[in-house]
């Protein structure tokens, strides 16, 4: 089985209050990230090949999208193809984030 790095909400929203550095990437789609959004940079999933100098190579990286799959697929492809070693998956994607830290968000 795969092993990917990833963080909870919790960590991350321990991470914005200290303002710790790292980047934030949405993988999904720009209507999603219309509903609501965590302000990461967005980069749709099918985009990611083409925006790969968009990504930081050091420091953390943390991919982010609806429940966690797709940011999955994300690093899988980034590690596998790019060599990157600076990602973390949000564990439950943005809809953790609503049930956990923000529940006046609007879920879709």
């Amino acid at each position: 089985m795969y092993h990917m790095k990833s963080i909870t909400v919790s960590e991350l929203k321990q991470m914005i209050d200290n303002k710790e550095e790292f980047q934030l990437i949405d993988v999904r789609e720009p209507h999603e990230n219309e509903i609501c959004t965590l302000n990461g940079l967005l980069i749709p999933l099918a985009e990611i090949p083409n925006n790969i100098n968009a990504i930081n190579k050091e420091g953390k990286v943390i991919i982010q999208c609806r429940s966690g799959a797709r940011s999955g697929n994300a690093i899988i492809f980034l590690e596998e193809n790019y060599g990157f070693e600076n990602l973390y998956n949000l564990t439950g994607g943005i809809l953790a984030w609503i049930k956990e830290i923000d529940p006046t968000m609007e879920a879709y």
